[in-house]
């Protein structure tokens, strides 16, 4: 298994933005990457996956954290 993480692996600039548009934004910029939405405080596996991004919300479906790849 490959585990060389390809293409942009951070997006700082979508903190305060609604989920679901962060979540389309990293899919468009880094195709091979799944965000998946999640309310802050789950809980998730904690191994790294380079097609997997949390986008974390909070209670208004805000993004609360920076979405990076893992």
């Amino acid at each position: 298994m490959d585990f060389e993480c390809k293409g942009k692996s951070s997006w700082p600039e979508l903190v305060g933005v609604e989920g679901k548009v962060a979540a389309e934004t990293i899919e468009r910029e880094n195709p091979i990457v799944s965000a998946h939405i999640l309310l802050e405080g789950s809980i998730v596996f904690l191994d790294r996956y380079c097609r997997r991004v949390y986008v974390w919300v909070d209670t208004n479906g805000i993004v609360v954290d920076v979405p990076t790849i893992g």
